[in-house]
């Protein structure tokens, strides 16, 4: 898959302890993204941050969280983040959804199949 040019970058905060049916919120995201043949996924922990409750979450050991932020990051065609965003609908009860335009200047992936 190659993906070059103008596309939509998807971002969504959630807390690291956010489940769905007993699994992380963030992993469920990435197996839909996958199962939605989205070019890519990733996962990001923080190590501090605070969000609408205002509450500080840190890896700092005075003050370990054990709900730490986590962004999702997932980059492809404007069209196919959009008709990826009813998911979330179901997903995400706390949490910030940011859109983005970008530029990606280029992502080649490797055949089904080809060693990594």
């Amino acid at each position: 898959m190659k993906l070059e040019g103008p596309a939509m970058r998807l971002t969504v905060f959630v807390g690291e302890s956010d489940q769905w049916h007993h699994h992380p919120v963030y992993t469920e995201i990435v197996h839909r993204a996958h199962a939605a043949g989205l070019a890519g996924a990733s996962v990001l922990r923080g190590i501090e941050g605070y969000g609408a409750s205002s509450h500080v979450h840190t890896t700092r050991i005075l003050s370990l969280s054990e709900d730490l932020p986590v962004a999702v990051v997932i980059v492809d065609a404007v069209e196919r983040i959009e008709a990826f965003l009813p998911q979330l609908d179901e997903l995400i009860t706390e949490g910030l959804v940011i859109l983005d335009p970008v530029n990606v200047i280029t992502y080649v992936g490797r055949a089904p199949g080809e060693p990594g």
